[in-house]
């Protein structure tokens, strides 16, 4: 069971060790210091150390002469660390290692990965008095499974300033269980128990041995209750279950001179000797115990990132649809003119090349009749007003003049909104898409605890039926407008205008389209009886009078007259309506004015639906591409890397509890 817990956390860590920091790179979170402390935590203190045969850190601290170095030399059997009565003596840390563990190297560096660097060995016990890398003898005295830390006082100093408190930091932050050694004086100091608090309980509750250096004439009771004070400084209410032993060494001058051993005696009926408490110690249950509480604390950290991701990945998302909304409009922007006689001509051409045989035999001998509607075509330059109320129709310029017009205020509009730091964009509530937007505005907003519409990031604004949403470009995107801002905009403008062909010729797609819609009107003449009366004037008038100009909406429009067809936006966008313009011909009857805008609604789809993805894909080429792509790719990417976080954040949750 143990070897499965082992095994199922080890292979669910290192996926998070894989995946937390590969979110963090790809959603550019901002937050490489905290997720390297919490990787730096998952390397040294959990994968590392879930071998079995892993030692016990156990590091001896305390306050300035308060006995902590006469304690290594009475543990190891050897007057190695420098005693004295002057604090500070010691500057390195004294690690006694046995044979068997330095003989492992992996486990060696994983011991003093935090330091840095390897230690070196004690050539002479002056080396201890200057500042450098940890310091090591090889000792047999000491447990096989410990590790035993001698360390500088963490109180040496003034004004705030510890001349050793780093070094002592970092041994603290290495060991599984603490020996703190205090004396009379400062067994109530909390400036010292805050500061070996801190270092207990920040990440993994770890147990630890007092040592109570004393007067000989101290009573049991009192030894006991200035034991407990500093216990319950410690951890709390629950110093009973992190104390491991309370251990009282009566002063001794000859101790102090380095002359004899210190000698610790338990203080509770309860705690065997020392020596015995510390081989006795369950290295493997204890291991799991502390692995356990620190592995609690590592899955808060990587809950909290992966909230955090959600969120940028959400923010992202969400720009990238007000982006590809934005484009669906000025797409549309660009196609505010557009040759419709050419592709209704054609449309004849198609017509009359697939008429069955007599049919062509009937126009070759002239019995098409055709003069009802050469009254049409004297009316053909009347067109009505599309919008009720306004005035007639100006004659139109050449097409060719609008088309460069628009798609020069169109293409203008969409560089504007790419390289911007913010991009605005109207939406139609209607859209189910636009409602898909304004719930990740509120979640990310609710995410980020805010309120209201001051989010400098990402704002929504509601009038009636219609929504604005003004959203920060994501960090992701950053490079790519850096690359846009930096094209020279006057060739890639005079690169797009030589291809507005895109928008005017008739494409081998339209052609297609056409065609088919031919088949489908034959297919359907059989049962469309008006058809037959209705469709001649189609042919001849349509061609010779329809306007070219059409207007977009995202509604229906009061009072327009002509073609009303409905389209799918691009993206993002409700159900848009292309009205075209047709000729107000006398004498044309309501009934064959219903069969021309079902015959020509359907010539209008084809062409406005090829060209949008036409132009749409030019916007792409040209100016939106780079930025698309790099958004789409670090959603798709951190959606993946959400569900293996997700996943194993789970998976460790259930190793622990099972």
């Amino acid at each position: 069971m143990e070897h499965l817990y082992r095994q199922n956390i080890t292979h669910a860590l290192k996926i998070l060790r894989r995946c937390i920091p590969g979110i963090q790179d790809g959603l550019k979170l901002g937050r490489s210091k905290d997720i390297a402390s919490w990787t730096q935590i998952v390397d040294s203190k959990l994968l590392t150390r879930l071998s079995p045969d892993f030692p016990i850190m156990a590091t001896i601290c305390g306050g300035g002469s308060s006995g902590k170095s006469s304690l290594f030399n009475s543990m190891v059997g050897e007057h190695l660390s420098p005693v004295g009565g002057s604090a500070g003596l010691n500057r390195r840390v004294l690690a006694s290692v046995h044979r068997k563990i330095f003989n492992q190297s992996n486990i060696l560096s994983a011991l003093f990965e935090p330091f840095g660097c390897l230690p070196d060995p004690l050539k002479d016990t002056k080396d201890l008095t200057v500042s450098g890398h940890p310091l090591y003898v090889l000792s047999d005295a000491v447990p096989q499974n410990l590790v035993l830390m001698d360390t500088p006082d963490f109180d040496t100093g003034a004004k705030g300033t510890y001349i050793n408190r780093d070094i002592t930091l970092k041994a603290l932050e290495s060991s599984d269980i603490l020996i703190y050694v205090f004396t009379n004086s400062n067994y109530n100091n909390r400036e010292n128990t805050d500061f070996i608090s801190e270092m207990l309980t920040g990440i993994g509750m770890r147990k630890c041995f007092l040592v109570y250096r004393v007067y000989p004439s101290f009573e049991t009771e009192e030894v006991c209750e200035h034991a407990m004070t500093v216990a319950r400084n410690l951890y709390g209410n629950d110093a009973d279950r992190y104390l491991l032993g309370i251990y009282r060494a009566d002063e001794d001058n000859s101790v102090a001179a380095g002359k004899r051993f210190m000698a610790l005696h338990p203080v509770r009926k309860t705690d065997p000797s020392f020596i015995t408490a510390l081989q006795s110690m369950d290295s493997r249950e204890l291991r799991l115990e502390l692995l356990s509480s620190i592995l609690k604390d590592v899955l808060i950290m990587a809950g909290d990132f992966l909230e955090h991701a959600r969120t940028s990945r959400d923010e992202l998302r969400l720009y990238l649809d007000a982006l590809q909304t934005a484009q669906s409009h000025c797409v549309h922007e660009a196609l505010k003119h557009f040759p419709m006689d050419r592709v209704v001509k054609r449309f004849v051409e198609i017509w009359t090349l697939t008429d069955p045989p007599y049919v062509k035999a009937m126009r070759k001998t002239g019995k098409v009749v055709e003069l009802p509607f050469k009254v049409l075509l004297d009316t053909s330059k009347k067109v009505k007003d599309i919008f009720s109320g306004s005035k007639n129709i100006k004659p139109q310029q050449d097409v060719t003049d609008k088309v460069d017009e628009d798609l020069v205020t169109a293409v203008n509009n969409m560089h504007y909104k790419t390289v911007n730091p913010e991009i605005s964009v109207y939406a139609n509530l209607k859209d189910p898409v636009t409602r898909q937007m304004r719930e990740a505005v509120e979640r990310i907003r609710a995410d980020k605890g805010l309120k209201g519409n001051h989010n400098p990031h990402i704002e929504a604004t509601e009038k009636q039926v219609s929504l604005t949403f003004f959203v920060s470009a994501h960090p992701v995107v950053f490079q790519e407008q850096e690359k846009l801002r930096n094209r020279d905009w006057k060739s890639v403008l005079e690169s797009i205008l030589s291809r507005r062909d895109v928008i005017v010729d008739l494409s081998q797609g339209i052609d297609q389209e056409l065609n088919n819609l031919a088949k489908s009107f034959r297919s359907k003449m059989g049962i469309w009886t008006k058809i037959r009366q209705t469709f001649s004037a189609f042919l001849n008038v349509v061609p010779a009078t329809v306007a070219v100009t059409y207007i977009l909406s995202t509604g229906d429009p009061l009072g327009a007259v002509g073609i009303k067809v409905k389209l799918t936006g691009l993206f993002g966008l409700h159900d848009l309506y292309a009205l075209v313009a047709i000729p107000a011909t006398t004498g044309l009857k309501r009934a064959d004015q219903k069969q021309l805008d079902d015959m020509l609604g359907p010539i209008v789809q084809a062409w406005l639906n090829n060209k949008l993805k036409e132009v749409k894909d030019l916007f792409e080429q040209e100016i939106t591409g780079g930025i698309i792509r790099a958004a789409k790719d670090a959603v798709d990417e951190a959606d993946a890397l959400i569900n293996q976080i997700e996943a194993n954040i789970e998976a460790c949750r259930k190793a622990m509890t099972s």
